[in-house]
């Protein structure tokens, strides 16, 4: 039993040095990346409980090590047991990836929603019909978004939808094929938001065949463009900024570590300490793929995720900024 617990290890370990090695660096890891992050706190942590019924000095050691060295990929959130003050006033935010605006639902009950979340700057994703398959139809719901939000701005671009009750600063800029960046006049400033979402990662079919390979290396592809873009636009933007939506990423993905170091994740505020906003319709959920950065001056004073009361695959994130 020791030496199997052993062996385990090794195996686990194995795993992870290829993981650390190739996540984010080699396209096809990208599949293997969509791992549960937690799995990779919760393998070690069995390993470790093996060993301590076994008495395996070294298959504890590695599984030690394991858990040490993916932690910052596991998702966990431990800062969320830290006791909290009173929230923080500040421009209330809501970001989510409406799967597809509704299509098929009842738009009455999308709208309702919407208004409920009573928010200054909206910032939503997938303003577009579409199946499974890829193949996907621009819709135009611009007057609708009006009269249901007669003080707010609208912008509209790369299928988002960014309302906000502040004026905006200059036009809508694309950002990539897939973001929109709008800068808002706030006070006397300027807050840039950007509203992202990254291609997914691949389409769920035989893994054997080979039209899925094809499928991820060009998926990949895509999702270098589409972060290249964004982080060079960051880079070159002097105001404060508020980067959130879609990212198709989980803490376990490499391709999170592309965000400048300069930015600030939102989770750092959030209570939760294992964050998930997929899949909304699921009574498990496992992957935090929607984030919340900031830099250059602004500042997030609460976050969390609010149900999607059945009308996505994402939960809403709601966050308080100040600047």
């Amino acid at each position: 039993m020791t030496a199997m617990v052993l062996y385990c290890a090794l195996g686990w370990a194995v795993f992870l040095a290829l993981h650390l090695a190739l996540n984010g660096r080699w396209w096809p890891w990208l599949a293997v990346s969509l791992l549960p992050p937690v799995a990779l706190a919760l393998v070690p942590l069995a390993l470790l409980a093996a060993a301590g019924v076994t008495g395996g000095r070294l298959a504890a050691a590695l599984a030690g090590g394991c858990l040490l060295v993916a932690w910052p990929q596991n998702g966990i959130n431990l800062r969320g047991l830290l006791p909290r003050g009173p929230e923080e006033d500040g421009l209330r935010l809501v970001s989510w990836n409406t799967q597809h605006w509704n299509q098929g639902g009842d738009p009455d009950r999308f709208y309702a929603f919407l208004r409920a979340l009573d928010a200054d700057v909206y910032v939503l994703q997938e303003y577009l019909n579409g199946f499974e398959g890829g193949e996907v139809w621009d819709i135009d719901d611009e007057e609708r978004l009006r009269a249901a939000f007669p003080g707010h701005h609208l912008a509209v671009g790369n299928n988002s939808v960014t309302l906000s009750r502040f004026p905006p600063a200059g036009p809508p800029v694309p950002v990539g094929a897939c973001s929109l960046r709008v800068d808002l006049r706030v006070g006397d400033g300027v807050l840039s938001t950007y509203n992202v979402h990254i291609p997914v990662q691949l389409t769920v079919m035989n893994p054997l065949r080979p039209a899925f390979l094809r499928d991820v290396r060009r998926r990949a592809a895509a999702r270098d463009r589409e972060y290249a873009a964004l982080v060079a636009d960051l880079r070159g933007n002097p105001h404060p900024v508020l980067v959130t939506g879609d990212f198709n990423t989980s803490a376990a993905i490499g391709d999170i570590r592309r965000m400048p170091r300069s930015l600030r994740d939102a989770i750092g505020v959030c209570r939760a300490v294992l964050p998930a906003s997929w899949n909304a319709r699921a009574r498990l959920r496992l992957w935090r793929i929607d984030w919340a950065f900031t830099g250059g001056g602004a500042r997030v004073g609460s976050y969390r995720f609010r149900a999607a009361e059945g009308l996505s695959d994402h939960l809403v994130q709601e966050l308080t900024v100040t600047v």
